[in-house]
């Protein structure tokens, strides 16, 4: 069973796979303040809480948009289990082909689902992760990383339009009944809501004439499930395609 761990902005997802099977899922607040002994305290009361045992992992592997974050978790796994993990990033065998101005600066976030969504759904692919940002990531029809592009996500945007507005205050984020508000709450619902979902759907329109032909959209994040349903555009919903990523780079990387 290894041990896959995707650390974002905002949490870090953990996922124990054992073959195809992902046996347990959870995740913890990201925290820059966190030390590694904190970090392990906390993922072996997670591993505690599924009856997983920590000697039952065999290996892991971590995909970071936070460095800091990424090396006490590291450090959190070593002592947990008593193994280095693999970590996405520079040297690592992924088998895509990235078309950027610097292949660098592409996040493992982003490599990690397209890697994911190659392998399950085939190409061309557009992929959306909603979370702390949006995301949206091209792959051409002969499989490689053409590109994308990033906004603000649902989050950012109300945290944004209530932090700059003495007279709007927060809201719940939910899909409103009518795009026309008949009160401010249900005025920033459907401008933050169903302008996301808006904001979507023409992006998408946009990436797909750029690859030329009609490509499958393949959705994943936190935020996914209220903005999907509200999206004119037919999309794939995986929540766990970051984790099947993972699975699969550990093994192309010779790991069992």
């Amino acid at each position: 069973m290894i041990l896959a761990v995707d650390i974002g902005n905002t949490n870090i997802v953990l996922g124990c796979i054992d073959g195809q099977t992902i046996a347990l899922q959870a995740r913890l607040a990201t925290e820059l303040q966190k030390t590694p002994d904190q970090y392990a305290a906390e993922l072996k009361m997670m591993l505690d809480l599924y009856g997983v045992s920590p000697s039952a992992i065999t290996g892991s592997i971590i995909s970071s948009v936070v460095p800091p974050v990424s090396n006490n978790v590291y450090a959190a796994i070593a002592r947990l289990t008593g193994q280095e993990s693999l970590v996405v990033g520079p040297g690592i065998r992924t088998g895509l082909n990235i078309r950027m101005d610097n292949s660098n600066e592409v996040g493992s976030d982003l490599i990690t689902a397209a890697v994911a969504a190659i392998e399950e759904y085939g190409a061309p692919l557009m992929i959306v992760d909603m979370g702390t940002a949006t995301t949206i990531t091209a792959v051409d029809a002969s499989g490689a990383f053409a590109g994308g592009c990033i906004c603000p996500g649902i989050q950012i945007s109300m945290a944004a339009l209530t932090g700059s507005t003495a007279q709007l205050t927060g809201i719940s984020l939910e899909a409103p009944k009518k795009a026309i508000g008949k009160n401010t709450r249900d005025a920033m619902r459907s401008g933050i809501v169903l302008g996301a979902a808006a904001m979507l759907d023409g992006l998408l329109d946009h990436i797909e004439q750029e690859l030329g032909q009609r490509a499958k959209t393949i959705v994943t994040g936190g935020s996914s499930k209220v903005i999907l349903p509200l999206c004119r555009r037919e999309m794939i919903y995986d929540p766990n395609l970051m984790l099947k990523g993972l699975a699969l780079l550990y093994r192309r990387n010779g790991r069992t």
